[in-house]
């Protein structure tokens, strides 16, 4: 087996909202989210359970009308199905895990 070591994150540009796959399997996706400071990732849903974690800078993660602010190397988890949106604070990344 070959392993491959991938700088995809790092290179991620900070260029108003960047996501992409960096895992997709039967079992399991990890979605890389870079956002720019002001920028928004649009309301949407997800369709399963997930964990999203703050990689660098500082978001609000808004869901059920509440806002909740992460930091650097904090997460939250929340339900498939529930509308949520995102806010960036200063230039941020964060992981979508589900």
């Amino acid at each position: 087996m070959i392993y491959t070591i991938s700088n995809q994150i790092a290179e991620q540009p900070f260029d108003n909202l960047q996501l992409k796959k960096i895992v997709k399997t039967d079992a399991l996706e990890i979605l890389s989210i870079s956002l720019e400071k002001g920028a928004t990732f649009p309301e949407h849903t997800s369709p399963k359970d997930a964990q999203l974690i703050v990689l660098e800078g500082e978001i609000v993660f808004h869901i059920n009308g509440t806002s909740y602010q992460l930091k650097t190397q904090q997460n939250i988890n929340f339900p498939k199905a529930k509308p949520h949106f995102v806010m960036a604070n200063e230039n941020s990344k964060f992981l979508i895990i589900r």
